[in-house]
């Protein structure tokens, strides 16, 4: 039943991405097709290539920021995520510090490692009978008991719980730092390269009529 559950879910996610994928193509041709009818007006144009830049950012920025439910590997009513973050007394991130989640009364549990922002995230394989089980979240010594709640008709929706310990180093969950620096660098990269592009394109046609017109008045 669980690997049937997934397996549709991954075909549904495989169609929407072939749709997605034609679409970007059809928007590509359309690109190129209008670059092309520019240059036939003596227009300066993006060009093939520029074209297959833009589109290549645009689908980093997709891939990357795809939400992890994707690629689990579990539907999302057969799994429980549990994240947050470890923080010291100082305030400062606690950093390769064990965490334990787990489900007490049929003892599924998982033991984890923080990262260097004091973060992590574990995901228990638990389904709609699991509803209502006491849960465990233990972090340097500390412990914090809780009931997992969810809606068991809510198939799509992800079933998570954020449990902190401490404060200071605490932060929302979203895209990591780095991978929005690294988007807007490249953004910025790519976006240069092509009006430096579209400049040499403008300066060589500049060239062209000016030679054009001196072998006119000769």
């Amino acid at each position: 039943m669980l690997e049937g559950s997934a397996s549709n879910l991954g075909r549904l996610r495989v169609d929407e991405a072939s749709r997605s994928m034609a679409f970007v193509e059809m928007w590509v041709r359309l690109k190129i097709g209008s670059a092309r009818g520019k240059r036939m007006r003596g227009r300066s144009g993006i060009g093939r290539v520029a074209a297959w830049h833009i589109v290549s950012l645009w689908g980093l920025i997709g891939a990357l920021l795809t939400p992890s439910v994707l690629f689990a590997s579990h539907a999302a009513d057969h799994r429980f995520t549990v994240e947050g973050f470890v923080c010291g007394k100082d305030g400062r991130p606690g950093t390769k510090v064990e965490v334990l989640v787990k489900d007490t009364r049929i003892t599924v549990g998982q033991t984890v490692e923080t990262d260097g922002d004091g973060y992590y995230k574990v995901t228990l394989h638990l389904h709609n009978d699991n509803v209502g089980d006491p849960l465990l979240v233990e972090a340097g010594g500390e412990q914090k008991n809780f009931k997992i709640q969810f809606d068991p008709n809510d198939l799509e929706t992800e079933r998570k719980l954020r449990v902190d310990f401490g404060s200071g180093c605490e932060r929302d969950l979203g895209p990591p730092r780095w991978l929005l620096y690294g988007l807007g660098i490249a953004a910025v990269a790519i976006v240069g390269w092509i009006g430096l592009k579209i400049s040499r394109k403008r300066e060589r046609e500049a060239q062209r009529r000016k030679k054009g017109q001196g072998k006119r008045q000769k």
